[in-house]
C-alpha cells in the first residue's frame, strides 16, 4: 500500500486557518486538545485520554510495536465513528464499505511498515476548501487518518507537518520576537477601582488599542481571582497573545492593565513583562463603595462558583491576621462588610507594596468606566500629540 500522503507546511497553511472555507481537525486526544489547539481547530480524537495514555505507556516501557498493536485494536473500534464525525463537519458522505476491514489491511504489516508506506509528501498547492488534520509532530495519526480519508474519496484531506508542534513552534517564535508598540500605558490601581472595565471599553471605542492579560488568563490575577472564571493553560493563554502580537496594536498604542508576573498560575512572556515594566502608568482610582460594586458583581454574578469561593476566603482568610470568618460572613450574606475587610486588610496592604516608586502620568477616577475610558483616551491622544510635535 505504498501511499504519499499530502502534507502542508505550517507557514502555508497559518494565514488559512480563519476562512470559513478551511476545516482543522486536531486527532490528538481531549486532554492534549484542552490544553491548547489552532485557532478554530475541532477535536476529533483517535484516541480517547486514557487509551492515548495506555499506548504511551506501552511504548516507554515495552516497545513501539506492543504500543502500535494496542493503538490498532483502539482505532478499529474507534474508526466507524470517527470517519462519520470527519465527514458530518466536512459536509461529505462516507461511500459504504466495511471501515475495519480496511484499517485491519493498511496496518497488517505492523509499525515498521506503515512508517515505510505512509511517507508524508509536502505540496505546494491545497486543495479547494481543505480539510486540514493534525495530531503532535506529524506522525502516524495522521498520516494514516488522512491516508484512509482519501482512499475514501476525500481528496480535500490534507496532513499538517510537524502537527501541534509546528503551530506552538510559531506561536513561541512570536511572542520571542515580539517588540512593543510605541506607547504602552499601564492601568494600575488597587484591587476592584474597575481597571478591566475601563479596559474593555477603551477597546469598544478603540478596537485594537488594548491587551487583556486577565481575559487571556481566565483568571483576574489574585488568590479570588478564578471564582466564576475558567483560568486556561499556559500554553493556551501563549497562543492568545500571540495571536494578539501578529495582529498589532492600533495606531501604536498598547492599554494593559498593571499586573504582577503572574496572572494566576500563568506567567506573562518576557517580552511583553518588560514592555509593561517600562510602560507609562495611570492610576486608576475609586470609592470604597464603587469598589465594593465591582469585586460583588465579579464574585457573586455565577451562583454555581459560591463553593469555591468560600473555599478560597477559607485560604484568605488563612493568611490575614487573627483569622477574620471571612466563609461565615459569605453564609450570612454579608456582603459588604466582607468585601470591604477584605479590601482594607488583605488586597489595599498587598498593592501598595507593590506599588512603591511607581509614578503616573495621569490620575483617573473610575466610578463610571466608560467616562473613565474616554478620560484614559483622551490622555493618550495629548501624549501622542506630544510626541509627534
Amino acid at each position: 500500500m505504498d501511499a504519499q500522503v499530502p502534507f502542508a507546511s505550517f507557514e502555508r497553511v497559518r494565514g488559512l486557518v480563519d476562512r470559513p472555507d478551511v476545516l482543522v481537525i486536531d486527532l490528538r486526544a481531549p486532554k492534549e486538545f484542552a490544553e491548547d489547539h489552532l485557532p478554530g481547530a475541532i477535536n476529533v480524537p483517535l484516541f480517547e485520554d486514557l487509551t492515548r495514555a495506555f499506548v504511551g505507556l506501552l511504548y516507554k516501557q515495552f516497545s513501539p510495536e506492543a504500543a502500535f498493536q494496542e493503538g490498532r485494536a483502539a482505532v478499529v473500534e474507534r474508526i466507524d465513528g470517527l470517519v462519520q464525525e470527519i465527514a458530518g463537519h466536512a459536509g461529505w458522505v462516507v461511500p459504504p464499505g466495511d471501515l475495519r476491514a480496511r484499517v485491519l489491511a493498511m496496518t497488517d504489516g505492523g509499525i515498521a511498515r506503515m512508517e515505510a508506506e505512509l511517507m508524508p509528501a509536502l505540496v505546494e498547492t491545497l486543495p479547494e476548501s481543505p480539510i486540514v488534520l493534525h495530531c503532535a509532530r506529524g506522525g502516524l495519526r495522521s498520516r494514516s487518518v488522512v491516508a484512509l480519508l482519501r482512499l475514501l474519496g476525500l481528496d480535500r484531506a490534507i496532513g499538517l507537518e510537524g502537527g501541534y508542534r509546528s503551530y506552538r513552534q510559531s506561536v513561541m517564535s512570536t511572542l520571542e520576537s515580539w517588540t512593543p508598540p510605541g506607547l504602552v500605558v499601564s492601568l494600575r490601581g488597587l484591587t476592584g477601582v474597575g481597571k478591566t472595565l475601563v479596559l474593555r471599553e477603551v477597546e469598544r471605542i478603540r478596537p485594537g488599542w488594548t491587551l487583556d492579560l486577565e481575559g487571556d488568563a481566565g483568571h483576574r490575577s489574585s488568590l479570588l481571582g478564578m471564582v466564576g472564571l475558567e483560568p486556561v493553560s499556559q500554553k493556551s493563554f501563549e497562543s492568545r497573545l500571540a495571536a494578539s502580537a501578529r495582529r498589532g496594536f492600533l495606531d501604536g498604542v498598547m492599554v494593559v492593565e498593571g499586573e504582577s508576573r503572574k496572572v494566576g498560575n500563568v506567567i506573562i512572556p518576557g517580552p511583553i513583562w518588560e514592555a509593561m515594566r517600562a510602560a507609562t502608568n495611570f492610576d486608576i482610582k475609586a470609592t470604597i463603595p464603587r469598589r465594593i460594586q465591582v469585586l460583588s458583581e465579579d464574585y457573586l454574578q455565577d451562583e454555581s462558583a459560591l463553593p469555591l469561593l468560600r473555599e478560597q476566603l477559607v485560604a484568605v482568610a488563612d493568611r490575614m491576621e487573627g483569622k477574620p470568618e471571612l466563609p461565615e460572613m459569605l453564609d450570612r450574606g454579608e456582603i459588604g462588610p466582607l468585601v470591604q475587610l477584605l479590601l482594607e486588610r488583605y488586597y489595599d496592604p498587598l498593592y501598595r507594596r507593590s506599588d512603591e516608586g511607581k509614578t503616573y502620568a495621569a490620575s483617573i477616577d473610575a466610578g463610571d468606566e466608560t467616562v473613565a475610558a474616554k478620560q484614559v483616551i483622551q490622555v493618550i491622544d495629548g501624549l501622542l500629540l506630544a510626541s509627534r510635535a
